[in-house]
């Protein structure tokens, strides 16, 4: 096979090397029967085996920290449900082998996810990985996972569970490729936090044979198969002008001609920061904090607890912004204590604010700890709400605040396309709006920001969404408010300026992103900016789009 294939580019860089599949587990094991008195031998093995997969996880999440640690953690929870290990313990009354209840019992609970509706859907390939590691413990083959080699390689898999893509190694691992995922998938998220090249949602990725050289753009999404001397030659000058191109651009983010936009980074705990103030961030844009209540999914944690973890952050940016996002509970991050346990869709029912109006101490507790975990230092503390419908949640959010005694701006993310059509309405309740683009994608498209198959519309580029990003815009800027963007579009250095030409007032990414978004901004005027950014929104597809803004701010 000797052609250029076409994915989408989701962690920046150019990588080339031999192709190295990834190792999957046995995935079903022998049926066979096993005598009454042999049962609670098997279901000890089965418990036993439970626990360390889901330890193991734990471990693999604490070593990578982050986003990666909340993403284990909440495989972790999957592997311990209490209904799968009842459903796996009485298969084995009923006469089956530790390894086949526990693959039949994932298979039951696969089926109810992938009805589930499409959010739900999305995290089949989770569910998998973990009954993949528990079967392979209790057979005693090797567990899924990256591939031993000593040279370096490109890793290629239908999918990479969580698991894999936290401990990359990358020194061996040059970059990897999927056939399956999407750019706002974990995989893509982990990648660029690792700066590993990378692209996903690659038709065909898997008939690549091992051993194949292959080159791998993961800015423009290009695979390129057997690359000649040439091309080589091409790609590795591409990637020397991106780096040179890095270590010139310094300090904030501004246009060529002066125009500030702020560039900040999204964090998931204390163990991001070291990498946010190595990349020069000025400040935090999204400090996730769902990896405190992860710890415990049957309790929230203590005030105190929230604290430390709070001002750990706060302290590290003196004089600098840092935007905490309260709990976002339910869909994907379903919390014992919080979420509902039978809706039909959960990621369009009690999730977000939602579920925390419904659990007001919870709450109120969170933002005491930020009120307290601000005292007394030189930080400019803003607050905001996730998946805020309309200027009722946002007051709703507000009035919470301002009780809990809360000195800080309080915001509201725009998620759901109903607060981006009444941004200057939700504004009139908050002081500034933060735009997540990955999930207002997933609600403009009815399109599951998890699923490969509808990856063409969570591209960022698309140009309802941009139309949806101006309005917030054009809203914040009737108000004499700010308007941030803190999805995984930030990440992308050409979007970047499109995003600045529609308004945005400051951009919030990954660490890894950060000097590659400053680098392209600095090459460009806030005129050309705008450009480019009605030139995007004519267009009528995501690709023509990103065509239509690259011919402008090429100067085709």
């Amino acid at each position: 096979m000797d052609a250029t294939l076409r994915g989408v580019g989701v962690s920046h860089g150019v990588a080339i090397g031999e192709a190295r599949h990834m190792g999957t587990a046995v995935l079903e094991p022998p049926a066979k029967q096993i005598a009454a008195e042999d049962a609670a031998h098997e279901q000890t093995r089965a418990r036993r085996a439970v626990e360390a997969v889901a330890a193991d996880l734990i471990a693999r999440g604490q070593l990578a920290g982050g986003e990666a640690q909340a993403v284990l953690e909440a495989q972790a929870m999957m592997a311990q449900d209490p209904e799968l290990l009842a459903d796996v313990e009485r298969r084995i009354t009923v006469g089956s082998t530790a390894e086949r209840a526990v693959y039949d019992a994932f298979a039951a609970y696969r089926a109810l996810l992938a009805g589930a509706g499409e959010y739900l859907a999305g995290r089949v390939a989770d569910l998998d990985d973990v009954r993949n590691r528990i079967v392979a413990r209790l057979l005693g083959v090797p567990m899924p996972g990256v591939p031993d080699s000593d040279e370096p390689y490109v890793l290629i898999a239908r999918d990479l569970a969580p698991a894999d893509t936290a401990l990359l190694d990358p020194s061996l691992v040059l970059g990897f490729v999927t056939e399956e995922g999407g750019p706002t998938s974990h995989s893509a998220i982990l990648a660029r936090a690792l700066g590993v090249p990378a692209v996903v949602a690659l038709p065909g990725a898997c008939e690549l044979s091992e051993g194949t050289v292959v080159a791998v753009d993961g800015s423009t999404g290009d695979v390129v198969v057997n690359p000649g001397p040439e091309e080589r030659s091409a790609l590795a000058q591409t990637a020397a002008e991106r780096k040179a191109a890095l270590s010139t651009a310094t300090g904030p983010g501004a246009t060529s001609d002066g125009h500030k936009v702020p560039l900040l980074a999204n964090i998931g705990g204390p163990s991001d920061v070291a990498a946010a103030l190595e990349a020069g961030a000025e400040g935090v844009g999204l400090f996730r904090t769902e990896f405190l209540f992860l710890d415990d999914s049957a309790k929230a944690p203590s005030e105190d607890k929230q604290v430390a973890a709070y001002r750990q952050v706060l302290e590290a940016f003196p004089e600098g912004r840092v935007v905490v996002r309260v709990l976002d509970a339910g869909a994907d991050k379903p919390l014992d204590f919080l979420t509902p346990a039978d809706e039909p869709n959960p990621a369009l029912g009690v999730r977000g604010l939602r579920t925390l109006l419904d659990h007001p101490e919870v709450l109120h507790t969170q933002l005491s700890a930020l009120a307290k975990a601000a005292e007394g230092l030189p930080v400019y503390l803003e607050v905001m709400a996730p998946m805020v419908a309309d200027r009722q949640d946002a007051r709703a959010f507000a009035d919470a605040c301002r009780a809990a005694g809360l000195r800080a701006k309080f915001g509201a993310m725009v998620e759901i396309p109903s607060a981006a059509l009444r941004a200057r309405s939700v504004l009139q309740e908050v002081e500034f709006l933060s735009l997540g683009t990955n999930d207002l994608a997933q609600y403009t498209f009815a399109a599951d920001r998890q699923v490969g198959a509808v990856s063409r519309l969570q591209d960022p580029w698309q140009p309802a969404l941009l139309d949806l990003v101006a309005l917030s815009a054009e809203g914040a800027k009737a108000e004499g408010k700010s308007c941030g963007v803190c999805g995984e579009a930030a990440a992308d250095p050409l979007l970047a300026c499109v995003l600045t030409g529609l308004g945005v007032t400051s951009l919030s990414m990954g660490s890894a992103s950060l000097p590659y978004v400053r680098a392209t901004l600095a090459k460009h005027t806030l005129a050309q900016c705008e450009r480019a950014a009605a030139a995007a929104r004519a267009a009528d597809s995501a690709e023509d789009a990103r065509a239509a803004a690259q011919a402008v701010l090429s100067g085709e």
